[in-house]
């Protein structure tokens, strides 16, 4: 699975890798982003241009019939089952997105003291881009719609198996139109390599949700010693 992860690039940056259109943008650094904050996403417009939208990570499909406080946890979708899911069925036919992260965090260790891992790019690259999915849901009790998205997890390689059994799918930069004009299928939805990534220990302050999100020292490694 992938429960937090961070957003902290410049508009540049974006614009180099992910060919986004639109006027620069003063983006702010997220530390330590937790399921129903908001998030950047990457989606087609109605020109199909690439366009950076704020989201809420957690996914509500235009269908749901019941309160924001009902739906189930829907931050992240098993590619396995995501083309047939029914919570995600109808945004994987038409509604693919990209969500730019610069790294995300997994635990190890007993329940009590949950040890944190941030992992990155292995090449040092600011930006990994998640295979998402995104869709817009209609809020009658505030009258407003809710763009919401979410994270697409497979079976962890073997490398990351290490820390956990599921991680997010990373899409190579040859495969981003194609994933966004919905050309590729869910057979196309797999692990990154082992060479992808590279993992080190950061503070347990990320274990509280919202704790450090706006402070970068929270990504510094930590020694074995110091996390002990």
């Amino acid at each position: 699975m992938c429960g937090r992860f961070t957003q902290r690039y410049t508009w540049s940056e974006v614009l180099h890798f992910l060919r986004v259109f639109g006027p620069p943008r003063n983006l702010q650094p997220h530390y330590n982003i937790a399921p129903t904050m908001t998030v950047d996403v990457i989606r087609l417009d109605k020109d199909g241009k690439r366009e950076l939208a704020p989201m809420r990570w957690g996914l509500i499909p235009a269908w749901w019939a019941k309160s924001l406080k009902e739906i189930p946890a829907t931050f992240n979708a098993r590619a396995e089952s995501v083309a047939d899911k029914p919570m995600f069925r109808d945004a994987f036919r038409g509604k693919r997105c990209i969500i730019p992260a610069s790294g995300f965090y997994e635990w190890t260790g007993d329940k009590g003291s949950k040890q944190p891992h941030l992992f990155t790019a292995s090449d040092g690259s600011p930006i990994l881009a998640f295979a998402g999915l995104w869709d817009r849901w209609r809020d009658r009790a505030a009258g407003e719609d809710v763009l919401s998205c979410t994270i697409i997890v497979c079976g962890a390689n073997k490398w990351m198996q290490t820390y956990h059994d599921r991680m997010p799918v990373i899409l190579d930069e040859k495969d981003f139109d194609g994933w966004l004009d919905g050309s590729l299928g869910a057979d196309a939805l797999k692990c990154a390599s082992e060479s992808a990534l590279r993992e080190w220990l950061v503070s347990k302050r990320i274990n509280r949700t919202g704790e450090g999100d706006d402070d970068p020292t929270v990504l510094e490694p930590l020694t074995p010693v110091e996390a002990s």
